[in-house]
């Protein structure tokens, strides 16, 4: 297809080609390149020169070689058909792709996103005559048991139908609806659209996050709250758990649609996701969690190019969710190998250098990202969120370099994760010292209304006492912990009750690895009131070897894994248990 070509090859270097045009084409247009129709972006133009990223292997691509231009941006599909489907960085559907070209992504292979070649079961909820606006649902399709997708007019788009189609079965690319806008035109919707992913869909209002995103990990939820509409950071050195943790909040947030992004990691651990997720049974729903998931895989060894655009891919997807009035969660997988491939492509454009390699506009494209986070009104009057949580990977644990300190700049919650606590096994390896959310205040009025009245006077007071026994330890480094008064040494065992009983949770027990709000606070509850009784008993004299010998401490550690969310009623029975031990060690001490 000569007729199209926009120009002609005159250098290549890695994924980035310089082309003479013989035709105008436009900033951030999507091209093809070579006779293998590879695809392209323009990133400048100067004069009749493009610099163009491929994101496909350029291996074989010369000089001579034609550009032909496609006049859009890139972009995305939007419709039925994205749950439960595994996408590469630019929305190439995996699963198909296998089948034409084997376990290798072959060069070239252009199939659409969405299958043309499925129907589904379309439900008009308008009719003929009715007025429409950007954003308005037109109808209903169930995408999953779990998702029912809603068909949305595009943004920029309003008047009246004058065309709907009745109840059944279509393909995506089939005419649902004609709206007649005020212009004159008739506007054809079909059952799926398309959106340029580096640019954020249209809202009505963005509003302040109230509500938090429940994760069943106990130091989340109760110490640093993620709210629906925030943003949130895993930084950690390799091996310290983030892809764990991260797939732990994916498997048990209470979102209603996840986008998983696997932005340049290990194959392996995409492979864990794509085998664990089909069979993980969603604890609120009983139904398999990928059929709430979108998930991308951009892995390692895949090119370079195709990582970058992967967080734009997943946010979009995100955001097409939001605007049907869903609550989603976005994990990116990590945000550290995505600014690697920003670094390599600015190095290959000659650009200046800035701190450590990285180009100038790191902060600016991070900030852009996040900024795309939010709890939000919708053009259709529904309220939607999504929440980011990017996972963070320091080179050598140093969180002082360019990504972890730009990302702390625009995240408001930050889980820091320890390399000693997953040297001892200490799982999430969050240091509570470290870390912190911006959202506990604004999410307490949830607590309050919905689980206890003493949520902040709880959290507060267990938290007080870990950075007690944090500055405690400190001195029992220096002179040992015979040294301290009886009082002190209370604040260190409770402090090792709360690390063990509370804030070290499982994965892999069947009770341990969600923990509903309620029993939460409950834990922390008998917690602090075996703290509070034995401050009492220690006043009276009782040595602090009598309090830790008690034979309650060990059931008040394990009530994590013995007593389910479903019935807390044993939980009352080891503070009872526990109240009595306490009274047989005053009857000895009172006098």
């Amino acid at each position: 297809m000569i007729e199209n070509a926009v120009g002609t090859i005159t250098r290549v270097n890695g994924p980035l080609v310089e082309a003479k045009l013989n035709t105008m084409v436009q900033m951030m247009e999507l091209v093809q390149v070579s006779e293998w129709r590879l695809i392209g972006e323009v990133l400048g133009i100067d004069d009749d020169i493009a610099n163009i990223q491929v994101y496909e292997d350029t291996s074989g691509v010369k000089p001579g070689d034609l550009i032909y231009g496609t006049g859009l941006p890139l972009s995305v599909e939007l419709g039925p058909g994205l749950i439960g489907n595994v996408f590469d960085g630019i929305q190439r559907p995996l699963e198909h792709i296998a089948e034409i070209s084997g376990i290798y992504i072959g060069r070239g292979i252009n199939i659409p996103s969405l299958d043309r070649k499925k129907k589904w079961g379309f439900k008009p909820v308008v009719k003929t005559g009715d007025i429409v606006k950007q954003g308005t649902i037109i109808g209903v399709v169930q995408e999953s048991s779990l998702i029912e997708h809603r068909i949305l007019i595009p943004p920029k788009v309003e008047g009246k139908v004058v065309k709907i189609v009745s109840e059944g079965d279509y393909l995506v690319d089939e005419v649902m609806a004609v709206i007649h806008t005020p212009f004159g035109e008739n506007v054809e919707v079909k059952m799926y659209q398309r959106w340029p992913v580096k640019f954020p869909r249209p809202v009505a209002e963005r509003m302040i996050p109230t509500i938090p995103l429940l994760t069943g990990q106990r130091i989340v939820d109760t110490f640093f709250p993620m709210a629906k509409g925030g943003t949130a950071a895993i930084p950690g050195g390799f091996g310290t758990g983030k892809t764990i943790t991260q797939h732990q909040l994916a498997k048990w947030a209470d979102a209603q649609v996840i986008v998983y992004i696997g932005c340049g990691e290990r194959g392996n651990e995409i492979t864990e996701v794509l085998e664990e997720f089909p069979k993980l049974i969603d604890p609120r729903t009983n139904k398999p969690l990928i059929e709430r998931t979108v998930l991308i895989a951009n892995t390692s060894n895949m090119p370079v190019t195709a990582r970058e655009a992967s967080i734009y891919t997943g946010i979009t997807l995100a955001e097409y969710y939001r605007d049907m009035g869903y609550d989603v969660a976005l994990m990116a997988d990590s945000s550290s190998r995505w600014a690697e491939a920003l670094r390599e492509l600015s190095g290959r454009l000659e650009e200046m250098p800035a701190e450590e390699g990285f180009p100038a506009y790191l902060g600016s494209r991070l900030a852009a990202f996040y900024e795309r986070a939010g709890y939000t009104k919708t053009l259709s009057g529904k309220t939607g969120s999504i929440t980011v949580i990017g996972a963070v990977s320091p080179p050598g644990g140093d969180f002082s370099e360019p990504v972890t300190q730009n990302t702390k700049r625009f995240v408001r919650c930050f889980w820091e994760l320890d390399k000693s606590l997953a040297s001892a096994r200490h799982y999430p390896s969050i240091n509570w010292i470290r870390s912190y959310s911006e959202y506990g205040d604004a999410c307490e009025g949830w607590w309050v209304q919905n689980v206890s009245r003493k949520y902040k006077e709880i959290r507060n007071r267990a938290y007080e006492i870990l950075q007690k026994e944090e500055h405690l330890q400190k001195i029992v480094k220096l002179v040992g912990p015979d040294a301290l008064p009886d009082s002190e040494r209370l604040v260190i065992e409770t402090a090792r009750i709360i690390k063990l009983g509370f804030l070290q949770q499982s994965a892999y027990d069947d009770i341990d690895m969600y923990t509903s709000p309620q029993k939460q606070l409950r834990i922390l509850e008998v917690i602090l009131k075996f703290h509070e009784r034995a401050g009492e008993i220690v006043r009276m004299g009782a040595p602090i070897f009598e309090i830790k010998e008690m034979s309650t401490i060990s059931k008040i550690i394990r009530i994590k894994m013995t007593v389910p969310n479903e019935d807390l009623t044993e939980i009352g029975k080891i503070e009872d248990s526990m109240m009595k031990e306490f009274e047989d060690i005053e009857e000895i001490y009172k006098e």
